[in-house]
């Protein structure tokens, strides 16, 4: 909509901030009439119509079986869009088009906004299923005519009043009628089994909507004045009322289609199922991040144990071998804090690979830079924990052996994503150190240090990836990591 107001009309973005709020809500005008909406807005030269938006009606039949959407029509070949946008008022005269055998019924509501017209919306009404109406049907078409009049005096949409449609309840979900006292003239069947939940034991038809849902409600004090307002339909506004183990939802709209408020319409709809289930995730997602602490915290633990087990040791090859086991153990636990501050089981994997790349780097302290350059982005948990590992020793291995002891260098750890989707997506990794480069005859893929098993056993093996270690290009040492970006199933 957006490009072809701006393409082919003289609105301003004010104006078109106006028809998103209109199209936001008209499910509800396309609902009540049983019919097609195409808005037509006039191009900038004033001899032709465009059609920016369309919707299709949840409760009857659709009367275009094609998309209108971007149509252009000259002024004069449709009648009854010209009446209204020029005399400003709902044009219903004319006998009903014939449409692929279908006829079909054509009504033209001007779209006003500040006293100018902007648009007309064609409502489109297929009359291949008309039957005598039910109570229902009459109610809907009634309150359809009230919201069509409040959209032609500019009432309608509510100003500041997005409507999410996708949460909001919906016409087929429960509809009440209310007049200007807020009593209740019309319930359809599934508000009525909505309040029943609430645990009402009679009818809707003539009580008071708002005094009758705070007695169903739990006793708020002061809350419950502003709850008898709302579900009375006073004001724009949308709440949920929980009692008796149910949950509904509710949206009050006032009508007013001739500027006095005559009455209200009420949507509700059930959600007793949707938020418990709602309360389920929260639990889990909440218990997941505690376990996710809990193993944070062991972890934590083990490597403090560890570390003072090192400072008593009086072989220094085994206390570098201790040491290393802390970094390891310090790697998964990085992981799991992480995993703990989140609501899924993905992470972001450049903070774990900074923090990795600092717990490493103390080894040498202001002696070899270590830095990242490149994103590795958002990783599976069960991607992110062994890749911290393989991070964590290649690190190690080249901080160790790639520099003498007070050399200064350069470590610098390069990740980058190739594909296009999250499953076919792969992740390559470089670790380029300038160091003293790969021993003459050294193979990486069987060599004995436990490190580069742990690197081979985990990509290969965990990870479904390659590795390789080969001289660089300008000296030193460079390894290569080509790994899947999702878990391999």
């Amino acid at each position: 909509m957006n490009d072809l107001v701006r393409q082919h009309t003289a609105l301003s973005e004010t104006d078109l901030e106006w028809l998103h709020l209109l199209v936001s809500e008209w499910q509800l005008l396309s609902d009540l009439s049983f019919a097609d909406l195409v808005l037509w807005v006039p191009t900038l030269d004033g001899t032709r119509y465009v059609s920016v938006a369309q919707m299709r009606p949840n409760t009857g039949p659709t009367s275009y079986q094609d998309d209108m959407v971007g149509h252009l029509v000259p002024r004069g070949r449709r009648p009854l869009l010209d009446a209204a946008l020029d005399e400003g008022r709902i044009v219903r005269e004319g006998d009903p088009e014939w449409r692929e055998e279908v006829p079909v019924r054509v009504e033209s509501i001007p779209v006003r906004r500040e006293g100018r017209v902007l648009g007309v919306i064609a409502r489109n009404t297929n009359l291949l299923t008309v039957r005598t109406p039910s109570r229902l049907e009459l109610t809907y078409l009634q309150s359809a005519s009230d919201l069509a009049q409040m959209i032609a005096a500019g009432a309608f949409p509510f100003p500041g009043q997005q409507v999410d449609m996708d949460a909001s309840p919906r016409v087929g979900d429960g509809l009440m009628r209310l007049d200007a006292d807020g009593v209740v003239t019309y319930a359809s069947p599934n508000a009525l089994s909505a309040y029943h939940r609430l645990g009402l034991a009679s009818d809707l038809v003539g009580q008071h909507l708002g005094t009758t849902t705070a007695e169903l409600a739990p006793s708020r004090g002061p809350v419950d004045e502003a709850l008898v307002k709302l579900a009375s339909g006073w004001a724009p506004r949308e709440t949920e009322v929980e009692g008796n183990g149910g949950v509904i939802q509710l949206r009050a709209i006032p009508l007013k289609p001739k500027g006095t408020r005559i009455g209200s319409l009420v949507l509700c709809r059930d959600v007793t199922e949707l938020r418990r289930r709602e309360r389920e995730l929260i639990t889990k997602d909440a218990t997941i991040r505690e376990i996710h602490h809990r193993v944070k915290n062991n972890l934590q633990t083990v490597a403090a144990l560890l570390r003072l087990q090192a400072r008593r040791m009086d072989s220094t090859q085994g206390r570098e071998a201790l040491n290393e086991a802390v970094r390891r153990v310090g790697s998964i636990a990085i992981v799991h804090e992480t995993l703990s501050q989140n609501l899924d089981e993905r992470v972001e994997f450049d903070e774990i690979a900074d923090r990795v790349i600092a717990m490493v780097a103390e080894i040498s302290p202001g002696k070899v830079d270590c830095r990242r350059i490149g994103r590795f982005g958002i990783l599976d948990a069960e991607v992110a924990t062994p890749l911290s590992m393989v991070l964590t020793e290649i690190l190690q291995n080249a901080l160790e052996h790639a520099f003498a002891p007070g050399e200064r260098g350069a470590v610098e750890v390069t990740a980058a994503r190739s594909g296009t989707g999250r499953d076919d997506s792969r992740l390559l990794i470089t670790v380029q150190d300038d160091g003293c480069g790969l021993p003459e005859g050294f193979d990486p893929q069987r060599a004995g240090n436990l490190g580069l098993q742990i690197v081979r056993t985990l990509v290969e093996g965990e990870l479904g990836g390659a590795f390789d270690m080969v001289p660089g290009e300008a000296g030193g040492t460079r390894v290569v990591l080509d790994i899947p970006a999702s878990p391999q199933k």
